[in-house]
Parts: C-alpha cells; sequence; structure tokens
C-alpha cells in the first residue's frame, strides 16, 4: 500500500533537518516499519525500527488506561473526590475538594499544570510531588474549562501507587507492558541504555541536548518513557481490538475501551495539532470518521500516534530535532488519509487578506507557569511577546515576538511560519474581554 515508503521516509527528513526517525503502521493485518538517519549526531548510531524514543505525553493514555483498570476493579470510581484515595493531595485554592479523577483524566482540574518539580530519583517521587502541589495556583475552577495539566497526570500516577501498594514503573510492568506483550520499551534510563536509545536534538543547528532524563516525578504525564514506535502501535491495535492484547489477554473491558473514545469536553478554539474534544485520556479528532490518538515531545524528541479503529488502522513515529512537522506532513498524515480515505484536514494558516476584528478585548497580559504572553495591538494585528518561566529559562527557550491575525471567531494564527507550522492561539471570552488565552492551556488574564 505505501510505495517507495523508505525512499520518501528518507527524503523527508533530508528535506526538514531530521537528525534520526522511525515509523510503524498497522495496515491490511500487516506491520510496515521504517527508519532513516541516526539517533545521536555526537555518535553517529543508526536509527533502526526497533529504536526506541522518549515518547513524551503519549504516556498519558497509559496513565490513565492503569486508572482505568483501577476503575474496573472498583478499586476507585471516577466521579469521586481524588482526596478519598490520596488524602495527602491539596491545592492552593482548596479545590481539592471536588477535584475528581475524572477531572484529571481530562484536564479538567482547574490548577496550574506545568510544575516540572524534581523530587528525586527515589520510589517515593510521586508522594513528594503531591505534597509540592499544595501551592498550585487556581486556572479555573474545576470542570470548567479545559486546560492541558501535566500536573494532573502527576496526581493520577500517584492514585495509581496508592491503591496498587507499588510504584507507577512497577504497576507499568506489571499491568499493561507485560501482559500488552510489548519488548521495546525503556521507562528509566538504565532501561534505556539497553536499546538504541534516541537522544534529543535542540536548536535550528540540531545540536545534541545535554540533559536526557526529566524528573521521574514526572514519569506518569511523560517524562522519560521510551518506546519503539511498534509498541505503541501494539497499544493503539489493543484498542481496536476492544482491550484484547494480540494473544487473547484481556488488558481492559470493551465498555472501558468505549468510554475512553468518548468525548468529555471541547477544546477551545482551533489547535494545528491538538484534538477537538477529549475523552479519558484520548484526543480525539473530527476527521470525518472516529480518530483518537496522543501526541507527545520531550526536549528534542517527539512522538505522533493515531489510532482509525473503523479502517484498522494505527499509526505511530518518532523524531529527534526541529523538523518533526514537516516529517509529519509529508510522510504521516498523508498515509493515513492514503490507508483510511478519511480527509486529514489542513493545519489552519493566515489568509491572504485577514478579516479586521476590534482587537481591544484580547489586549493584555496572560500568566502562566512556564511562558507569560504580553499582548498588543500593532497595524490591525496582535503582537505577542512570550515570556520564558525560569523551567523555559533553565533549557534554553528564548522569548519570541510574534505576529498573529485573525483566524476565526476568537482565534488567532501566526502570520509567519516556525519550524513549519503556523501558531494558533483563541481567548476564552467573559462579559466580552478576554480572560484567558488559551493555547491547549489557559493563561489566565493578569
Amino acid at each position: 500500500m505505501f510505495e517507495n515508503l523508505q525512499e520518501r521516509f528518507d527524503e523527508a527528513a533530508r528535506r526538514h533537518g531530521v537528525p534520526g526517525a522511525a515509523l510503524a503502521v498497522w495496515a491490511d493485518g500487516e506491520l510496515t516499519e521504517v527508519a532513516t538517519g541516526v539517533l545521536n549526531r555526537n555518535t553517529g548510531v543508526e536509527t533502526t525500527a526497533d529504536s526506541v524514543f522518549q515518547v513524551g505525553s503519549t504516556t498519558k493514555v497509559w496513565t490513565a488506561a492503569l486508572v482505568m483498570q483501577l476503575a474496573e476493579e472498583g478499586l476507585v470510581e471516577l466521579d469521586r473526590p481524588v482526596r478519598e484515595y490520596l488524602p495527602e493531595f491539596a491545592v492552593a485554592d482548596g479545590s481539592e475538594k471536588v477535584i475528581t479523577v475524572r477531572h484529571l483524566l481530562t484536564h479538567t482540574g482547574g490548577f496550574d499544570g506545568d510544575l516540572f518539580e524534581d523530587t528525586g530519583r527515589g520510589d517515593d517521587c510521586l508522594d513528594r510531588y503531591v505534597g509540592y502541589l499544595h501551592d498550585a495556583g487556581h486556572v479555573h475552577a474545576p470542570g470548567a474549562l479545559f486546560s492541558y495539566c501535566n500536573a494532573g497526570y502527576c496526581v493520577l500516577g500517584a492514585l495509581v501507587e496508592r491503591m496498587r501498594g507499588t510504584t507507577w514503573h512497577r504497576a507499568m510492568r506489571e499491568h499493561l507492558l507485560g501482559p500488552l506483550g510489548a519488548t521495546h520499551w525503556a521507562l528509566l534510563p538504565e532501561e534505556a541504555v539497553l536499546f538504541r536509545a534516541a537522544a534529543g536534538h535542540v536548536g535550528p543547528e540540531g545540536t545534541v541536548h545535554r540533559t536526557w532524563a526529566m524528573p521521574r516525578s514526572n514519569d506518569p504525564a511523560g517524562a522519560s518513557m521510551c518506546l519503539a514506535p511498534r509498541e505503541l502501535v501494539r497499544f493503539g491495535r489493543m484498542f481496536i481490538a476492544g482491550g484484547l492484547a494480540e494473544d487473547g489477554t484481556r488488558l481492559l473491558s470493551q465498555e472501558t475501551v468505549a468510554a475512553m473514545r468518548t468525548a468529555q469536553v471541547a477544546v477551545p478554539g482551533i489547535s494545528e495539532m491538538l484534538g477537538d474534544r477529549w475523552g479519558l485520556g484520548f484526543e480525539l479528532f473530527d476527521w470525518g470518521g472516529e480518530v483518537f490518538g496522543h501526541d507527545g515531545g520531550t526536549l528534542g524528541q517527539s512522538t505522533f500516534w493515531r489510532v482509525v479503529p473503523g479502517a484498522g488502522f494505527t499509526i505511530a513515529m518518532s523524531a529527534n530535532g526541529a523538523g518533526f512537522m514537516g516529517l509529519l506532513t509529508d510522510v504521516a498524515l498523508p498515509m493515513v488519509a492514503e490507508a483510511t480515505g478519511l480527509g486529514v484536514p489542513d493545519f489552519p494558516v493566515p489568509a491572504e487578506t485577514p478579516e479586521v476584528v476590534e482587537l481591544a478585548p484580547y489586549t493584555g497580559r496572560y500568566e502562566g507557569p512556564m511562558l507569560a504572553y504580553e499582548v498588543t495591538e500593532t497595524d490591525g494585528a496582535l503582537e505577542i511577546v512570550t515570556v520564558p518561566g525560569a523551567l523555559m529559562v533553565e533549557v534554553g527557550v528564548p522569548g519570541t515576538t510574534t505576529r498573529f491575525v485573525h483566524h476565526r471567531d476568537h482565534s488567532f494564527v501566526a502570520a509567519e511560519p516556525e519550524n513549519g507550522r503556523y501558531e494558533t492561539l483563541t481567548f476564552v471570552m467573559e462579559d466580552g474581554r478576554a480572560a484567558y488565552l488559551h493555547n491547549g492551556r489557559a493563561l489566565r488574564r493578569a
């Protein structure tokens, strides 16, 4: 089906300056795999189909599956407060009294989500992280809005540990990776060294990032889990099969699989990558047929994963470096369209003549734990300056100044592309004035 795939993959990687990448796809009952380039430009180690990459936030679906197993066993109820199972969970505004397990699964908990505190490498790191969250700031009332929340998935990891009486890592091995039949995976750096493991490449020159492992306390949200793309395909096939592994082992019930794929909350506005709605762990996409999955990124590594159950199709691609979007648009997304017949949408681009709208309701300063956005009106467009927070400064993310033009409703798109994509953002309005700048995360007006 995928004619000249290796040649297309090699050419796209060269064109977009991707150091190394691997792709796996299940279509027509067969697994197809390709790889290109190198895992680390400093060492020149070749990328192979069984190389492992950090899959970043794709890990969240695995954590969600562990939680849903607990729900199936009657150990947790999704609509009960998290504190009933994890009494030490608290946030600064006291809303922990009403934050439920479902809120965390759907990124609607309402507290600061990008808190990547390093609480050590010990087995108590998640317990210590939950204690750190006592100072987590308020973003919105629980359940009121979707706002991507890494911290919420760290709390879910602590919940899994408490209910299983073991670490999140051991629960992942015993309840998902092992029964699934996965072979090329690593949850910790000392496991990753047993495989061909990708290094992150950053900046316009694609230099190797000197830090590989992120804090262990953030692993349930997507810090250091490594997979070969074939393992994400294997995981996707389990959902297509209604919760069954290849050998017939049941990991989840059909009812649970259906629930995870059912929309729980809408994502405000438009996005060049995020789903339109969120299920229980899954991003859900409106592509003219049922499509779900999740993407992920760490320091210089990126992963794309989609499942199309009606076509018995699933695809996963991982790469290092800044050219990932080029591989996505040139190779992976056309493969989805070719194999499934779905109308994979184009990414948003600015109109040749953008509509003129009143901009005053949007101007101001919007603040989050990772970035602040200073929004001003300039020549009929929005000029947005990003001010990096402490973590962004630490990892070398610079401040930026970007011109945004009106796209539709309260959504705007960058006038110029960066790394092959036009950034988008949406303003959430209250009483005729923007209360939040939303780019997947809700940033409150200061």
